[in-house]
């Protein structure tokens, strides 16, 4: 690691910037846990609660306290882990974000991480054994991808791992689990490990917006270690992989609209790489936006099948 960015790492978060605030403001505060992250948690934990087959009805207290909890709860702890500990890496490739510009200062970002950690652990108790476990497992994976020592994030494939098990993998367990107060049958425990799997490609394309940042400050991210085009072409496989095993279980489960549905979303999908791979680093972005979306629509097509039960 360059010299400069191991004198930044000793230095206290506030001399980033010029701000001599001693408490952050309730907007800088909210800009921290990132609000626009919380949609793929909450997407995946509404797929679960679908998925249980279970009537919202009866559950709306508990569907609640869930939303919070995927959302800005365990998807908020882990942007002010990730951005306190980042605030190195961010100090290069996004320097106006709250810690590196001073208007987080001194060490608030780890505050408001154990603080939020802890907030998330309390509404988790509230949503039964399965739920708190969840909650457990995801927060442990926020901790390990930013924190040292583990920081899984200094490796593309376990760090871009953790954010998709956090992201889909878990969420839709948890929806799933606290409807039905049991563990997920294995088709929907399937289905959520599939577009778990398939999201690793997601955060790969992620990774394009900081390629300098985490090549000066030895974060081997995907792109930084392969180079932006063979990244976005293994991103594109590891997105339609799973998606194509989706297809054939929701065959094998006798959903043959599903199926087509689904396979519909994943030819538009392959046209948009076509696009993409054209020029990987300008449209990563433009591509989270598009085909990312169809995505997670073929989620909730899923969520709907497995609601109305499977045949072997």
């Amino acid at each position: 690691m360059p010299a400069d960015l191991n004198a930044k790492l000793s230095l206290p978060a506030s001399d980033f910037g010029v701000s001599l605030r001693r408490v952050p403001s309730l907007k800088t505060c909210l800009e921290l846990l990132k609000p626009v992250t919380w949609f793929a948690p909450i997407w995946a934990f509404l797929c679960g609660t679908v998925s249980s087959g279970a009537p919202f009805s009866q559950h709306w207290p508990m569907i609640i306290a869930g939303l919070l909890l995927a959302g800005p709860m365990v998807c908020g702890t882990s942007q002010a882990v990730n951005d306190w500990f980042d605030r190195h890496v961010d100090a290069i490739n996004e320097p106006n974000r709250p810690i590196p510009s001073g208007r987080m200062p001194g060490r608030w970002g780890l505050y408001i991480g154990i603080i939020w950690t802890g907030a998330s652990l309390l509404l988790a108790a509230t949503l039964g054994v399965w739920g708190f476990s969840a909650a457990i497992v995801a927060l442990l994976l926020a901790w390990a991808y930013s924190a040292p020592p583990l920081r899984l994030k200094r490796n593309g494939w376990w760090g871009n791992a953790a954010v998709a098990i956090c992201y889909e993998g878990v969420p839709w367990f948890t929806g799933a689990a606290i409807m039905t107060g049991a563990l997920p049958n294995p088709p929907i425990l399937l289905i959520a490990l599939l577009y778990s799997l398939g999201a690793h490609g997601i955060m790969t394309l992620n990774d394009f917006k900081s390629i300098e940042g985490d090549r000066q400050s030895g974060i081997k991210s995907l792109p930084a270690m392969m180079g932006a085009e063979r990244a976005a072409n293994l991103a594109c496989v590891v997105m339609i992989l799973p998606q194509i095993m989706v297809i054939l279980a929701m065959l094998f489960w006798h959903h043959p609209v599903t199926a087509v549905t689904v396979t519909l979303l994943t030819v538009v999908q392959l046209f948009l790489m076509v696009e993409l791979l054209d020029r990987p680093r300008e449209r990563a972005i433009w591509y989270n936006a598009t085909g990312t979306t169809l995505y997670v629509m073929g989620m909730l097509v899923c969520a709907f099948a497995l609601a109305h039960g499977v045949a072997a």
